[in-house]
């Protein structure tokens, strides 16, 4: 959808919202928007204090993988106002892929989307390390 292509004073969040509400069951629009709605609300309000978070944790409350997938783009469509985001699976180590929310280019790419597992890996690396570090200093390693 290009700009113009958007109504007067419609932010593109704004705009996608509508258009799940249209395509999706209303329960799981309702359980969409219950996760989205404190986000979009921190978005506007300035007080995201940052944008690395997950929707993980998620699972334990029983939130289907499309649910969880939407929120991931609507998250994304408010942080970067584009409407041509992809959720895409990264396979980083022997573990169970981990979803990932880019741009239509960059999901179309496998260069950049090799470059952004391998910083996926040194991110856990560095996390592990640190981790380490905590637990043998006695510190909390909930990172």
């Amino acid at each position: 959808m290009n700009e113009p292509e958007l109504p007067p004073d419609g932010r593109p969040v704004d705009v996608y919202l509508d258009l799940l509400r249209i395509r999706m069951a209303s329960e799981d629009y309702e359980l969409l928007l219950s996760v989205v709605r404190p986000v979009l609300r921190a978005i506007d309000e300035h007080q995201l204090p940052a944008l690395d978070f997950a929707l993980e944790d998620s699972r334990q409350d029983g939130l289907p993988q499309e649910v969880r997938d939407e929120a991931a783009l609507v998250i994304a469509t408010a942080v970067t106002g584009r409407m041509d985001n992809k959720v895409i699976e990264l396979h980083v180590d022997d573990s169970s892929p981990i979803r990932v929310v880019t741009d239509a280019d960059t999901a179309s790419d496998p260069v950049r989307l090799g470059e952004i597992a391998d910083y996926i890996r040194e991110r856990r690396q560095l996390d592990d390390e640190l981790r380490g570090i905590a637990e043998v200093s006695g510190l909390p390693t909930d990172l």
